[in-house]
């Protein structure tokens, strides 16, 4: 699979018997399910235009308490990245192997898409759909920068994990209702910011928690959640839906509200009481040869997804086939068609693409198995610069996700926590980071000025 010559039968038969399957078929089908949420959602009319199924249909935004399911990929990241360090607790080792799988597949998608938006602007052909598809590519890429910020608070969050346990969850908990409480009664201004720290890592501390084997009471912990989240929308100020819609005035994922923080609870409670079934059926031979080969190409099809989605709109367009209005019968009749389209165009991309999303041949069910050996806490040079480079890489991949691509040659900008960054700065940083977290992770210590 990938560059390492190894096929997903061969990974699959060489894995040992204490890996944590369940673990591993969660990831992949939170990712999937996002894809297919996606898919779904994104309505476009004849002239381009990219909308929302649930703005256009407000009672479905209820199946989102269902489907939003990243806080079941940041649960399962917590889980591997606690076994991960502990295994090889060098912080510029564990950075550079958790970058490896992130940033590497991420930036050949940046590259590409670079080039593609300079092309066709300098072409002027960035009307339509096209000038939405330059803006809308990069908005997934949020998940990576969050996903990095959990890697790289994964050293300090344990240490409190181990000597706190279900204080430490509580710390973060806590955090969040404070946030929460000083926006919306207090009115302060950019405080909900901060939630993206508290809430996110929350639900990545549960990881902690499971790989511990101090989550005993699942049940209660999906019920705790479903009802405190059901309180917070039907007496606060939280909306139904727990993705972002387009115009609304608060939103349960950006910034996330403590509704959202409840939802994941629901959902963590939910998948660990399926703990005993999903291990039952990842043990099948043929189930786990189909569940490491889908782990091996999972950021590969996240990242190009939307492209496949596009496209087919495109072609779609192209082709002057008629697009029902959504939600329609005929529209709904269309769907299953579009979706299998873009499946087919997003296998496309992942054939040509999977090589840079190399996965270690003999991993075990942590990752730790990519990282090279090592005794004591490592050189604290080298865990400043690494440090140093992943936040360059998370600060660069956040900005890119919020400007986009469109409006390159123009110099278009966001702003982000106060700073105004265009999509070459971007780029930039991200590329500068990751610089900084491979040498670092090699062991070449570069003292900072």
């Amino acid at each position: 699979m990938g560059n390492s010559g190894v096929s997903a039968r061969e990974l699959a038969a060489a894995t040992p018997a204490t890996r944590d399957r369940y673990v591993d078929l969660l990831r992949v089908a939170s990712l999937g399910v996002v894809v297919l949420g996606h898919w779904l959602m994104a309505v476009v009319d004849g002239g381009g235009q990219v909308g929302n199924l649930l703005a256009v249909v407000p009672g479905l935004q209820v199946v989102t308490w269902a489907l939003q399911v990243m806080p079941v990929f940041f649960f399962v990241g917590g889980f591997s990245h606690a076994l991960a360090y502990r295994s090889r607790p060098r912080y510029a080792a564990f950075l550079r192997a958790r970058l490896q799988r992130l940033l590497r597949p991420t930036m050949v998608f940046v590259g590409v898409w670079g080039i593609a938006a300079l092309v066709i602007q300098l072409l002027g052909g960035d009307g339509g759909l096209t000038g939405v598809a330059l803006r809308l590519v990069t908005q997934p890429l949020w998940f990576i920068g969050i996903y990095l910020a959990m890697v790289a608070f994964t050293p300090p969050l344990l240490t409190l994990h181990e000597r706190w346990g279900w204080g430490a969850f509580g710390a973060l908990v806590g955090g969040a209702v404070v946030v929460d409480v000083v926006r919306f009664a207090a009115d302060v201004p950019f405080v909900e910011f901060l939630n993206f720290a508290f809430v996110w890592l929350a639900i990545h501390q549960l990881g902690f928690l499971r790989a511990d084997g101090m989550i005993r009471l699942p049940g209660v912990l999906a019920g705790a959640g479903l009802t405190a989240a059901a309180l917070l929308v039907a007496l606060g100020p939280y909306p139904l839906s727990m993705v972002g819609m387009p115009g609304e005035k608060v939103s349960n994922m950006a910034p996330p509200t403590l509704a959202l923080l409840a939802h994941g609870l629901w959902l963590v409670g939910a998948v660990e009481l399926l703990k005993g079934p999903g291990a039952r059926f990842t043990a099948r031979a043929g189930v786990w040869h189909k569940v490491v080969a889908a782990n091996g190409i999972a950021m590969t099809a996240f990242l190009w997804h939307l492209t496949a989605m596009l496209g087919v709109y495109g072609a779609l367009l192209a082709l002057d086939v008629r697009l029902p209005a959504p939600a329609t019968a005929a529209w709904w009749a269309q769907a299953p068609l579009r979706i299998a389209a873009a499946a087919v165009l997003t296998a496309l991309l992942v054939a040509a693409f999977r090589r840079f999303e190399q996965p270690a041949a003999t991993a075990p069910a942590d990752g730790s198995a990519a990282l090279p050996p090592a005794s004591g806490r490592g050189d604290p040079h080298l865990a400043s610069l690494a440090a140093l480079g992943v936040t360059l890489a998370l600060f660069g991949v956040l900005g890119l996700s919020m400007v986009g691509f469109g409006g390159l040659l123009e110099g278009h900008s966001a702003t982000l926590i106060a700073v105004d960054v265009t999509a070459p700065a971007a780029v930039g940083m991200a590329l500068a980071g990751w610089l900084l977290v491979e040498r670092a992770g090699r062991g070449r210590n570069t003292r900072m000025s």
